[in-house]
C-alpha cells in the first residue's frame, strides 16, 4: 500500500497557477529580452545605446505633464479627467461614503477597462459638445454609460453593474453608448459585446466573490478582511475569477489562460513550457483598482509587483526611439494578430525593458524608486511619450499594426 494521501497532483492547474504570477511575466519577458540581445531573436535587435535618449524623453514629457513631479499612479482615473472635468469627485459625491462608494467605482472601472482596448483612428465620442478619442474617449463613454445605468438591470439604481444587465448586452446598445456606427467606427465593438456578456456569465457563476448580483464592486468586501490589501492578491483574484471571459483560445487542458501566448523560446518547468503570460488588461485593472480601495481608507500594498503594461504606447515608444528595431523593415507595413510570435516578443521585450528604463528616469528626473515607483513612470511617463512619438510620426498610429479584437490592444 503506498503510504501518500492527500490531493493528486493537477500538472495543468500547477502550470496556469504559475503563468498567473508577475514574476513568471517578468521572468519570461527578460529570458526573451536576453535572447534578443544575444542575437537569436528573428523578430528584433536591441540597441542598448538608445535607452538612455529614451529616458531622457520620457523624462521631458513627465516634467512637462507633473512640473512638480507629483505623479500619480497609471490607471484609468486618470482617463474620467480628460478636459480637466472632475467627474470621479461628482461620482464620488453622488455614490456617498464608505464600502457603497468603493463598490461602486470598482464596478465602473471594471467595465471602463474590460472596454479600453483600441479604439482605432476614426473613431471618437462626444460628450457636450466635446470629442474625446481613444482611450480617453472610451474613459469618457463608459462613464457616461454608467451613470445611465447601461450596466445595471435595476432602472432605479443606476450606478452600479450587475451580471443580469452584461449578459443581455447586445452589440446595438453598447454601440449606443459608445456612440459607435458607421459614420463614427470602433474597431472591435463585437468583441468588447462578447467580452461583457462574458463577464456577466463569470460574475453569476462566482456569488461567493461577486455576491448574488454578481457585481465587480464585491470584490471591495472579499478582499478586505485586514488592515490593506495586497496588489497581487488582486490580481490574482482577477486572473482566476475572469479567466472563463476572454476571447482567446489560449488555454492549458480546459483552464483558459487569457493573456497568456504561446513563444517556442520561452523556458518554464512542465506544462508551462512555450508559455508567455502577460495579463495587460488585469494588470492595467489592478493599477486601476488601487485608487477606490484606498479612497475608503484601506490602503493597497506590493504595487511595485505588478510589471510595465505591455501595449502599443509603451512598445511603440520602445521602437520610435530605437531601442528596438526590425530585422525587416518591411514588418511594419504587415498587419499582425495578437498571437504572432513578432507580437508576443515585442510585448514580452517591452515588459522587460520598462524595467530597465524606470531606473534611468529616476536618475534623469532625481527621484527614487519610492518616489516614482514603475506605476508613476508609466503615467509620467513611457505611456504619454509612446502616444506623443506616436503623433508625431504617423499621426498617432502604432509603429506596428496589430489586428485588435477589442481585447488585448
Amino acid at each position: 500500500m503506498s503510504g501518500h494521501t492527500g490531493v493528486q497532483a493537477d500538472p495543468a492547474a500547477d502550470a496556469a497557477a504559475l503563468l498567473r504570477t508577475t514574476a513568471e511575466v517578468r521572468r519570461r519577458s527578460a529570458q526573451l529580452l536576453g535572447r534578443a540581445r544575444s542575437g537569436a531573436s528573428r523578430w528584433f535587435r536591441v540597441h542598448d545605446d538608445a535607452l538612455a535618449a529614451a529616458a531622457r524623453q520620457v523624462a521631458e514629457v513627465t516634467w512637462a505633464r507633473y512640473p512638480d513631479l507629483d505623479i500619480p499612479f497609471h490607471s484609468r482615473w486618470r482617463h474620467f479627467e480628460v478636459g480637466g472635468v472632475e467627474r470621479t469627485g461628482e461620482l464620488r459625491g453622488r455614490l456617498g461614503p464608505g464600502a457603497e462608494q468603493a463598490r461602486g467605482l470598482i464596478d465602473l472601472v471594471v467595465v471602463s477597462v474590460l472596454l479600453d482596448a483600441g479604439a482605432g483612428a476614426d473613431w471618437g465620442f462626444d460628450d457636450g459638445g466635446v470629442r474625446y478619442t481613444r482611450s480617453e474617449g472610451l474613459a469618457v463613454a463608459s462613464w457616461r454609460g454608467f451613470l445611465g445605468g447601461a450596466f445595471s438591470s435595476a432602472a432605479g439604481q443606476p450606478l452600479r453593474v450587475d451580471a443580469d444587465a452584461l449578459r443581455a448586452l447586445t452589440e446595438e446598445r453598447l454601440a449606443a453608448v459608445l456612440q459607435a456606427g458607421p459614420g463614427n467606427p470602433l474597431v472591435g465593438l463585437a468583441g468588447r459585446v462578447q467580452l461583457l456578456r462574458r463577464l456577466g456569465d463569470a460574475l453569476a457563476a462566482d456569488p461567493e466573490l461577486f455576491g448574488p448580483l454578481g457585481r465587480p464592486g464585491a470584490l471591495f468586501d472579499a478582499l478586505t478582511g485586514g488592515p490593506t490589501v495586497h496588489a497581487p492578491d488582486i490580481l490574482s483574484r482577477l486572473l482566476v475569477a475572469l479567466s472563463p471571459i476572454w476571447l482567446s483560445d489560449n488555454a492549458i487542458g480546459e483552464i483558459r489562460l487569457g493573456d497568456c501566448w504561446r513563444h517556442p523560446a520561452v523556458c518554464g518547468p512542465g506544462l508551462s513550457a512555450g508559455w508567455l503570460p502577460l495579463h495587460k488588461l488585469s494588470q492595467w485593472l489592478t493599477y486601476s483598482l488601487v485608487e477606490p480601495f484606498t479612497w475608503a481608507g484601506v490602503p493597497v500594498t506590493g504595487v511595485e509587483s505588478l510589471t510595465g503594461l505591455p501595449e502599443y504606447r509603451n512598445g511603440g515608444l520602445l521602437i520610435d526611439t530605437g531601442v528596438l528595431s526590425l530585422r525587416d523593415a518591411a514588418w511594419a507595413a504587415r498587419r499582425w494578430r495578437p498571437g504572432d510570435e513578432l507580437v508576443v516578443e515585442w510585448r514580452a521585450l517591452t515588459v522587460a525593458l520598462l524595467d530597465e528604463l524606470a531606473p534611468l528616469v529616476r536618475a534623469e528626473l532625481g527621484l527614487d524608486a519610492a518616489r516614482l515607483p514603475l506605476a508613476c513612470v508609466l503615467e509620467g511617463g513611457t505611456w504619454a511619450a509612446g502616444r506623443a512619438c506616436a503623433q508625431r510620426l504617423r499621426g498617432g498610429l502604432p509603429p506596428l499594426q496589430v489586428h485588435s479584437d477589442g481585447t488585448v490592444f
